[in-house]
This record gives structure tokens, sequence and C-alpha cells, in this order.
């Protein structure tokens, strides 16, 4: 009955794909020649409170509760993705048209820091946010989550995400509407996100693919080396681990997603807060098994989306212990995508989280060139 029934349903999931996209091609008349057409807007213009009764209404409780009896996190990652793109369609809102033209998808999740360590399920959560920032096709969104205790919310995270505007069939880029500061804090804020856009172009130019080591990092990728080799026999390819630690090819797990209907946008794409929740669980494990005891996520740096995932596509993941210092362990997860009829791999996102462990880690020591210049990098950047 599955097989026989099977091509119907794909055709019925093909059919209301297409009849949307066909619907949205009528939208292309909607969209601005020029960024000076589109009105500016102000901050509160696109701020929003959302508040998940997780206290008040108990039934939505079992879909964020985990095994320690606290929030899920990368359920709370979905819903800082979902509510990213609403606050950036609330900030290009025309009022004259009963749809937006603009498609909103991610492109980056800058950084999202937390102040607390475990989210209760039994207190309700509070959402805000607003666009901090804007390019001519890009949005940076800051929010913020705070829970309530004792009649007040206090703060769990604060959260960067940056949104890109993209045409009704998300083919091209999209202008949207400028961001005018009405005080100096505002002023302040706006300017931040310049000079975060700035930090994100220095920082893609200094990878290992594009751009060679500095001196500072060769000094530091030889000591790494000598510090690691045998001295009985003095080879390259004798190397011994220092005590008290793991030899980073040694902390890898892999994952596996079939990519089903139910996680697709309107574009027959695979939402990005589904692929932020898979990659943080890995991550988790991988904290957890390295560290042998409960990890608490800390901060989430620099999740990049190269690439959209197919409805339909196999998502593998991949990650690794990428740093330790102390207590705290930081874990790198890359995704790609696999076309099982051309055999093709393409990455599809890198994401960065980094834990608390109760306890003091062991080292984690790079065997290769490419981990040696990884290492590097996100000791001095994260710490």
């Amino acid at each position: 009955t599955f097989c026989c029934h099977t091509p119907l349903l794909v055709f019925f999931l093909t059919r209301d794909h297409v009849q949307a996209m066909q619907e949205r091609k009528a939208l292309h008349t909607l969209l601005a020649k020029q960024q000076e057409d589109l009105p500016p807007r102000r901050m509160k213009d696109s701020y929003l409170e959302v508040i998940l009764p997780l206290g008040s209404q108990p039934e939505i409780r079992e879909k964020y509760l985990n095994v320690h009896n606290s929030v899920r996190f990368g359920r709370i990652l979905e819903d800082l993705d979902s509510l990213g793109v609403l606050i950036c369609y609330t900030h290009t809102k025309q009022e004259m048209q009963p749809k937006s033209p603009l498609s909103i998808v991610t492109a980056l999740v800058d950084k999202i820091n937390l102040c607390k360590r475990i989210i209760y399920p039994d207190c309700d959560i509070k959402f805000t946010g607003s666009v901090s920032w804007v390019g001519k096709t890009s949005m940076e969104v800051k929010m913020h989550m705070l829970q309530l205790h004792d009649g007040d919310y206090s703060p769990v995270l604060d959260a960067t995400f940056v949104m890109v505007a993209r045409d009704p069939e998300n083919k091209g880029p999209a202008f949207v509407n400028p961001l005018v500061p009405e005080s100096p804090e505002e002023e302040e804020i706006f300017n931040q996100g310049e000079l975060n856009k700035l930090k994100r172009i220095d920082f893609s130019t200094a990878s290992l693919l594009k751009m060679a080591p500095t001196a500072e990092e060769r000094n530091i990728i030889h000591d790494i080396f000598l510090n690691t080799l045998d001295t009985r026999t003095v080879s390259f390819r004798s190397r011994k681990l220092p005590p008290n630690s793991v030899w980073m090819e040694d902390t890898k797990l892999k994952g596996l997603q079939i990519c089903h209907p139910q996680e697709r946008n309107i574009f027959n794409r695979i939402f990005g807060g589904f692929l932020m929740r898979k990659a943080f669980e890995l991550g988790w494990a991988i904290a957890c098994s390295y560290g042998g005891s409960r990890p608490f996520i800390v901060s989430v740096d620099d999740i990049m989306f190269q690439r959209p995932v197919e409805v339909g596509s196999l998502l593998l993941l991949s990650g690794q212990v990428c740093y330790t210092e102390k207590n705290y362990i930081q874990v790198r997860v890359h995704t790609e995508v696999y076309d099982a009829d051309t055999r093709d791999h393409h990455t599809t996102n890198i994401f960065h989280f980094t834990f608390i462990s109760e306890n003091e880690v062991p080292r984690v020591v790079p065997k290769t060139y490419g981990g040696k210049k990884d290492d590097f990098l996100l000791e001095h950047w994260l710490f």
C-alpha cells in the first residue's frame, strides 16, 4: 500500500508547491526598483514581543521539555529563527500590500550569548526584538529572551541574526526599507551593526583556503607540533599525545537526517531553525561525550547558511571538539547535503557552539595543518 500511494503523495506535495510559487510570481511587480523608493523605518516600528506560555499552558511544555527537566535549547533556536523572520517582515511591511513580495531568509547567526545555564520548563518565556541595522538588501535583528520568575522577567539570552531579503521566488536580492536611528542610543546600536558587518568581512578573508597563516599563527602551529613530537624518533609521522589530552580527530560524531516535507518552507526548502536544532543536538552530544558530564550551552557563534537544503535531501552532520580551555568546550558542526543521483556532496552550514562542563576537561590537540589553524583562530576569537 505504501509503495502504491507514495507517487500520489509526492504529486500532491509537488502540486501545492508549484501552485504557491505560481501565485508568488505575480508579486514581482510590487518590488521596489531602488531602496530610495521605500519609506524609512524606525527601530520601534519593527519591535515585537512574543510570549511562550510554558507556565500557563502545560500542553505546550512537552514539546520543549528535555530529559534534565529543563527547556530544549534546540527548540529555542527554532523560535528565534522564526521571530527574526517575523521582525523583518514587520520592518518591510507596506500598508497597501496585502501580501509581502519579499522572501526573508536567514543568512547568518552572528552571536547568541546566554547568561543563565538552565531554562525552566514551567515558567513563561518572553521574546523581544527589532531590526537594529539595515543594508541595501540585508537586515540585522537583535533579539532578547527573558523568563518569568516571581512575577518579574529576568534576562536569559541575547541574539543577533542577519537576514536577507529576496524576490518573491527567492531567486535574487530585493531592496528593504532603510533604517533611521532616533536617539544617540539607537545610533550606537546602528553603528555596532555596521562594525559587525565589517568584522564578518574581515573574518571571511582569514580562511586557510584564502590566505596563509600569519607569523604569529605559524609560531603557534609549530609549537603545537613540537609538543606532540615523539622525541625518540624525531619524525613528522611519529606523534605523541601530551598528558591529559585527546586528539581532535577522536572527538568526532556524525549523524544523518532525511529532510521530510514537514520541515519545509514555501520554497520547498528546509527551515533554518530546524537545521540549527539538529546541529545543536549533535554538538551537545559531542560535548557531553567529551566532558563526561552534562554540558551547558554558553554561546552560539557564526552560523553560516551557505546554501539551501532541499526537501528530500540526505543531510549529513559531522561534528568535533575543536578547542578546550578549563571547563569550556568549543564544538564545530559541519553539515552537507548528499545527492543520491549524482553522488555529490555540498556544504550547507557550519555551526560553532561553546559549552561549559561541570568539570575541567582534557585539552584537545589537533594533528592536521587545518586543525591547528582552526584551533588558533577559535582560541583568540572566542576567548
